[in-house]
């Protein structure tokens, strides 16, 4: 790269920083000055700050966007009176469900901050446990979409059938897969860095926690550190967190193959502490200058929380009337009510929660609700509502205990293959049109409804999995596409 060249970027660079700080407000500047201080002393000081890498996590919500332009501002603020700055690593994991919009909410902050370009900065994505360079316009393969699927009814299906259904759990192993390998891809990062407070960290760590019982590799052996054990505790669990759920044949390595450190240096830095203001306070910035473009009713949803809360209330609404005895719409309402509430606790503005009612509707539209939700759910993650209601009862596990309960519920006249369905499981002959039947109405292969059958229920005991409450984000308006 020419002395010319590099002198036009670092003016392109200059310029980009005092457009971001004219966004700032005095305790914003304050709150950058220590995080580059911050910065610094994980170095081990300044001399030693070129050498320093970081790892951001990027998922195109507010609170992603805004980190990041608060990490580009240090950045480039050391840059400007220091001869080198740190290293940036952003990555993206690629899952069945994300919004579209997320994913150009991250490609417009990119370009925003000038990240496309710059040799300081590294913008990954994974999509199917591969490390690839960050295209928003790339759908996610249709190998990932198929194993996502298998993921969420496999862990879905390690569950007494009594307990919540806590449908994206498998979500709790594929991000800490995503954490620990992304960390270690082409010699690692220092630093994971991260603005998610003490409770938000717990939030994850608990329902990692549950994940990783259910698919049967032991659980957390925390010592509640919140983020700082995180490397260490995805040590403890090894590079495979399916490994129990599928054969050899069917799990796919990390890749590219031979690109990941065997040791692992990162370390964790917090910056909640730094996100100071209120979130109306950062429109300006997120909006004008980011491109931020929210969605339409959607959540901000963190790691195992669904992002639609029409999504949200037909769940609700089908464990209320097959499992519990109540109505769908009781379990809607419910759902509502229960979204309402959290609304309101964290202080949500009351045009939004009127936006949120108003969405939802009469009652009496309850019908195009539930149409709209299945249909979301069968492009989004290839389920319908059969399957998802098998998913509900967990027939499979545990040597079918539950399959009676199951087809006199839903399937009556299935009661008579029972046998057959045993056999079957059992990888016994069985007639062609009952083994047709058992993947129809599961969404598995049926080398993956035996393995279940194999397998003994993991129940939670203190931990039995509730109905997750509304993440801490506000409800957002928008387009309502979803990645293709």
């Amino acid at each position: 790269m020419s002395t010319i060249h590099d002198q036009a970027m670092n003016y392109v660079y200059q310029q980009v920083l005092q457009r971001l700080l004219s966004f700032f407000s005095r305790a914003e500047r304050t709150a950058l000055q220590l995080l580059i201080q911050r910065l610094a002393v994980a170095a081990g000081g300044m001399d030693r700050i070129g050498e320093f890498k970081v790892l951001a996590i990027q998922s195109g919500t507010r609170d992603c966007c805004y980190s990041l332009a608060l990490l580009r501002a240090a950045q480039l603020s050391i840059a400007g009176r220091a001869p080198a700055t740190f290293q940036l690593r952003v990555a993206n994991l690629r899952s069945n469900g994300v919004p579209a919009s997320a994913l150009h909410n991250l490609h417009r902050s990119f370009s925003a901050l000038f990240l496309h370009d710059d040799p300081r900065v590294e913008l990954l994505m994974v999509d199917h446990r591969e490390i690839l360079p960050f295209n928003h316009l790339a759908p996610i393969c249709d190998e990932g979409r198929e194993a996502g699927r298998l993921d969420l009814l496999m862990v879905g299906h390690r569950r007494e059938w009594d307990e919540d259904l806590t449908l994206w759990d498998d979500q709790y192993l594929t991000t800490a897969e995503f954490y620990g390998q992304v960390a270690r891809w082409s010699n690692g990062v220092d630093a994971l860095i991260s603005s998610d407070n003490a409770r938000r960290q717990e939030q994850f760590l608990d329902g990692l926690d549950r994940a990783v019982r259910k698919v049967g590799i032991g659980e957390l052996s925390r010592k509640g550190g919140g983020f700082d054990e995180l490397f260490s505790l995805l040590d403890s669990l090894g590079g495979d967190c399916y490994r129990e759920l599928y054969s050899q044949d069917d799990r796919m390595p990390w890749r590219p193959l031979g690109e990941f450190e065997a040791c692992r240096r990162t370390s964790y830095i917090g910056i909640d502490d730094m996100v100071v203001g209120k979130m109306e306070e950062r429109w300006p910035l997120l909006s004008d200058f980011l491109g931020f473009q929210a969605d339409d009713l959607m959540l901000e949803a963190r790691t195992g929380e669904c992002a639609d809360p029409l999504v949200g209330a037909y769940l609700k609404g089908l464990q209320a009337s097959y499992v519990e005895g109540r109505t769908y719409e009781a379990g809607v309402s419910e759902y509502q009510q229960q979204c309402l509430a959290t609304m309101r606790r964290r202080n949500t503005p009351e045009q939004v929660c009127e936006r949120f009612e108003s969405a939802f509707g009469n009652l009496s539209d309850l019908a195009e609700h539930r149409s709209l939700a299945a249909a979301s759910l069968q492009k989004n993650f290839g389920l319908n509502e059969p399957q998802l209601v098998c998913l509900l009862f967990a027939p499979f596990i545990s040597a079918g205990a539950g399959l009676e309960r199951f087809l006199r519920t839903c399937h009556p006249g299935m009661l008579v293959a029972m046998p057959d369905l045993h056999r079957a499981m059992q990888g016994l002959h069985a007639p062609e049109q009952v083994l047709q039947w058992m993947t129809d109405v599961s969404g598995l292969p049926l080398r993956l409804i035996s393995r279940l059958y194999a397998m003994e229920a993991a129940p939670m005991g203190d931990h039995v999995a509730k109905t997750p409450e509304l993440p801490e984000h506000d409800v957002t308006l928008g387009d309502r596409s979803a990645e293709g």
